[in-house]
């Protein structure tokens, strides 16, 4: 039983110390999916959250904002083809490639979200438009289609790679799926960023492809406002990862955040609630979560998640259970 294993959890606390200043010291978090990602995609995957985080490390650096920073840092992460969002996504049981995400600014609860796109390489950026052009918080299928449309959105029509063609293929069943995404290598690959940007405001984004073999206009957590992800300045921000139908059920982003409203660090609460996702409904995964005051934590209740965070001038990322590695900017 994984509550039985070692869970990875990295936190940092020193961030809190800018309270000093005019200025934030700036943080942002990335995670490329958890699952038990095969050794023949780990170097893969850990570069495309270092990179990711990097990019969004710079849009923090120069100036820009947090949802900014975490546009940028998943739009990096939905062009490589290592992870099941935009390029390289899983296909659903007709052989089809159907996106989700969604997009949330803590300064004013400001949220978009798209679910059940098709041709899009960058559905966050999408989910964005949603949330600055429209007066809604969520479109789905071909009225997002008709929105993208609207606004010149470039299509896309190479989006499934060789060798999830191979995999799909090869597939019996999504009830087959969800077993072997999160607990052998066959991948599931949910991305997603949270930021604080030195004006002290946080954001989160996140973006997936689904679960191989879903019925047609399967929704999971992603798109979903405090199950996938959730961004309040006056808590922090949340972007979740794992079995989408567990996270909906217990509102994971949203617990994360309420546990962390109680006085609990971003590690004890995140701990927290995953444990109860697992007791409560049998669900694996994890999240990247931040602090309104910089504290980030990433935990994670599958065998393996990917994960990166920029923090002044070093770059932590882990992979494996209880693993921490730095490197110097």
């Amino acid at each position: 039983m994984w509550q039985e294993a070692e869970k990875l959890f990295v936190v940092n606390k020193a961030a809190s110390s800018s309270h000093e200043n005019k200025l934030m010291k700036t943080v942002i978090v990335v995670h490329g999916g958890a699952w038990d990602v095969p050794d023949a995609a780990a170097e893969a995957t850990v570069a495309g959250v270092k990179n990711a985080a990097q990019v969004g490390d710079t849009v923090l650096r120069s100036g820009g904002s947090a949802i900014d920073a975490v546009e940028r840092a998943v739009r990096c992460l939905e062009d490589d083809p290592t992870f099941d969002a935009g390029h390289g996504s899983v296909l659903n049981a007709a052989g089809e490639v159907e996106l989700d995400s969604l997009i949330m600014d803590g300064k004013n609860l400001a949220a978009g979200a798209v679910a059940s796109v098709r041709n899009i390489a960058n559905p966050v950026s999408l989910a964005r438009a949603v949330m600055e052009k429209t007066d809604h918080v969520m479109l789905t299928d071909r009225g997002a289609g008709m929105f993208a449309d609207s606004i010149s959105t470039p299509l896309a029509h190479d989006l499934v790679t060789e060798l999830e063609l191979e995999e799909w293929e090869h597939s019996n069943s999504y009830r087959d799926g969800v077993k072997r995404f999160f607990n052998t290598n066959r991948g599931h690959d949910t991305v997603g960023a949270v930021a604080l940007d030195s004006f002290g405001n946080v954001a989160c984004a996140t973006s997936t492809g689904g679960i191989r073999n879903k019925m047609v206009g399967r929704v999971g957590d992603s798109p979903i406002i405090g199950s996938g992800g959730y961004a309040d300045n006056g808590s922090g921000a949340v972007s979740c990862t794992g079995h989408g139908e567990s996270i909906l059920k217990v509102t994971l982003a949203r617990l994360i955040l309420f546990h962390m409203e109680q006085g609990k660090c971003a590690l004890e609460a995140t701990n927290m609630s995953l444990q109860h996702m697992f007791d409560r409904v049998k669900g694996c995964g994890g999240a990247v979560v931040l602090s309104s005051t910089g504290e980030w934590a990433a935990s994670f209740t599958t065998p393996r998640m990917a994960w990166a965070t920029v923090t002044e001038d070093t770059l932590h990322h882990g992979f494996n259970q209880r693993e921490h590695f730095t490197e110097k900017l």
